[in-house]
């Protein structure tokens, strides 16, 4: 019943529609398990209204494409398109995991409806695909997800650190400075000038205790004589 109604709907010679695979950018292979993306673009050439209620799409045997082998989900829209007007409507559906590696025919349908609730139907799509294993790749968003959390890491790396080190630190006591006596070698004399230092010499040399020079036997007895002989 479903084929015999969509072989009599026919699409509007008033209206235009054209699709375009957002994701894959390359409808003849389908990625299995992964999210297919179609807009399709409507143009009302006429000067009536048109309604464009829904839009499904399935997989079909591809040697009979009245052998139905999985239905997508009906997405309804139930929006007006003046005349002269477009608008743009979205789809998604996603190929079975058991499908990959299979040809198979997909058609896409949007329906639609005049002011006359006359109905038409307009395959936007009706070719053989395949459904094909998905590219192990690193997309964008799987990308910055790692970037992120890398950059979080690092962050809880840096943090423990300062803290660790923190708990680390101790305060260090400071030694009382020890006063060391100045030596002589240690003093500079090029300041003083020289004449000074002749004064200074003479000084200390004038004030030092002076040491009598021992008198040997024959000195001492002739003091001796020398002082008897004066009494």
């Amino acid at each position: 019943q479903e084929d015999e109604d969509e072989s009599r709907l026919k699409p509007s010679p008033d209206a235009d529609a054209v699709i375009h695979f957002v994701r894959p950018d390359k409808p003849s292979e389908l990625p299995a398990g992964r999210l297919v993306r179609i807009l399709v673009g409507f143009t009302n050439n006429g000067d009536k209204d048109f309604t464009v209620e829904s839009m499904d799409a399935s997989f079909r045997y591809p040697q009979d494409y009245s052998f139905y082998l999985q239905n997508y989900t009906t997405v309804p829209f139930g929006q007006v398109v003046e005349p002269k007007r477009q608008a743009t409507f979205e789809y998604f559906f996603t190929p079975s995991d058991a499908f990959s590696g299979r040809p198979f025919g997909l058609t896409v349908m949007l329906n639609y409806k005049d002011a006359t609730g006359a109905e038409f139907a307009n395959a936007v799509f009706n070719e053989t695909i395949t459904v094909v294993e998905p590219e192990e790749g690193l997309d964008a968003e799987t990308f910055f997800m790692y970037v992120f959390l890398a950059a979080a890491v690092v962050l809880l790396l840096i943090g423990a650190q300062q803290l660790l080190s923190s708990f680390k630190k101790k305060p260090v006591r400071s030694k009382a400075p020890v006063e060391m006596g100045t030596q002589n070698s240690d003093i500079d004399y090029d300041w003083i000038p020289k004449e000074a230092l002749i004064s200074m010499c003479s000084l200390i040399l004038y004030h030092s205790p002076r040491r009598t020079p021992k008198q040997s036997p024959r000195q001492r007895r002739t003091k001796r004589s020398t002082g008897s002989g004066e009494e």
